[in-house]
């Protein structure tokens, strides 16, 4: 596990971001002491495409989805009688 004191971090910011992203887990030090630790994130690849309309033919949804009932409407303007 590789330390760096807070200057060398903000002086090289994108070469420490990019060996944390390689695998290195960085220890950022201010007056000696760990203060914060580096690492990558799991996170898929930014390469990887999300495939649209994978679920084509496999899910309905009614034409009535987003209707609401009128209690339902005197409901969330407060106009019902209590």
């Amino acid at each position: 596990m590789k330390t760096v004191n807070m200057h060398e971090a903000k002086t090289h910011l994108s070469r420490i971001v990019e060996e944390a992203a390689q695998g290195e887990t960085i220890l950022i030090a201010k007056a000696g002491k760990p203060i914060a630790k580096l690492s990558a994130l799991d996170a898929p690849d930014a390469g990887e495409r999300r495939r649209l309309g994978f679920l084509e033919g496999q899910i309905r949804i009614p034409d009535d989805f987003d209707r609401l009932d009128e209690d339902v409407i005197a409901h969330l303007f407060g106009t019902v009688d209590q």
